[in-house]
């Protein structure tokens, strides 16, 4: 950061997002709060994306756009727009997302008064495609707890994340690991980051999350606008494809065999062991990441059936091959 960057970067990461960018784009730009820099990574999409930002950058000397050569999958452009950044706080936007004109006003007003808190965020509407209201989300997650061994506790909660899409200290970032490429890395990343500091949560409906069928929620977790405080009913059936998910977040493991839930409970433990802590934190949040993952064991042995499944699938395409090379052999030696 030098003395001439903005105090605030916003990173959007954007791919093939023609349809709702340059609405999330007017929506940041017209914010009443002005001090800041937007940083468009474009991940070589194929549609007018290219077009759109230029001419936004064009207009307006904020708008720093760059675009990848080939597609780095969704986790590493996630992570780059902050790689990018300058300044003392920072944000991730959606191409596809909406803020009222004071949203960025009020969170900074809030950290700027209290240093204790790290990241400040809104309660959120969901829009639909047209910028209609559908409904609230009502999950609020009181991760503003002094003890970070709490707020661990309360971000273990079934979420949607949308927690990063709130204003953020730069340094506090910085502490914790990038974003990494797997099931439900967004809400592991908030749990470490959950553990540098408190949240604020501003209770105004002032942040508008679009639902729309292009969005990866919308493909893997259809179930998603059921996932709220007054929804009793809520299985494990429907949580979201984490398979799915792994991919979306790193394209380079289509048709691998992984294991989502083994990996995710892996960077769970290594959540907790990530900062220092007391031990009696340590154990505090060892007993959380008990209460709270107990009863998904089934899904888990998931993974292990469908590796097997996987296994099983192509050593029987490679034994067909084998076949078939062995009967075309035999067949010109025939000749």
């Amino acid at each position: 950061m030098t003395n001439n960057s903005p105090r605030l970067s916003i990173g959007l990461p954007v791919y093939n997002g023609e349809k709702f960018l340059q609405a999330a784009l007017d929506s940041l730009l017209a914010q009443t709060f002005t001090d800041f820099e937007l940083i468009i990574s474009d991940n070589a999409s194929t549609d007018n994306t290219e077009e759109i930002c230029r001419a936004y950058a064009a207009q307006d000397k904020r708008i720093r756009y760059y675009r990848n050569t080939e597609n780095i999958g969704c986790a590493r452009n996630f992570n780059r727009v902050f790689e990018l950044a300058t300044g003392e706080y920072f944000k991730w936007a959606a191409h596809d997302d909406l803020h009222a004109s004071d949203f960025l006003m009020k969170c900074i007003e809030v950290l700027d008064e209290d240093p204790t808190i790290i990241l400040c965020h809104s309660h959120v509407y969901f829009i639909d495609e047209h910028g209609e209201f559908l409904q609230k989300y009502d999950i609020q997650i009181k991760a503003d707890s002094p003890k970070n061994y709490q707020r661990f506790h309360e971000l273990l909660t079934k979420h949607l994340c949308y927690q990063l899409y709130g204003v953020i200290r730069s340094d506090a970032l910085r502490k914790i690991p990038p974003m990494g490429s797997y099931g439900n890395a967004d809400g592991i990343f908030l749990l470490r980051l959950g553990l540098v500091g408190k949240f604020y949560e501003i209770a105004e409906y002032i942040f508008f999350a679009r639902s729309h069928s292009q969005q990866s929620m919308s493909m893997f977790f259809p179930e998603y606008k059921l996932l709220n405080n007054s929804n009793n009913k809520y299985s494990l059936n429907m949580l979201p494809d984490f398979y799915a998910y792994t991919v979306w977040f790193d394209s380079s493991k289509k048709g691998k065999i992984l294991f989502p839930h083994w990996r995710m409970l892996w960077e769970y433990i290594v959540s907790v062991c990530l900062l220092q802590m007391s031990l009696h934190d340590y154990i505090c949040c060892a007993i959380s990441l008990y209460q709270k993952l107990r009863g998904k064991e089934s899904l888990l042995l998931k993974d292990l059936l469908i590796a097997a499944q996987q296994l099983w699938q192509s050593w029987h395409h490679t034994r067909f091959q084998a076949q078939e090379v062995e009967t075309q052999f035999i067949a010109s030696e025939q000749k």
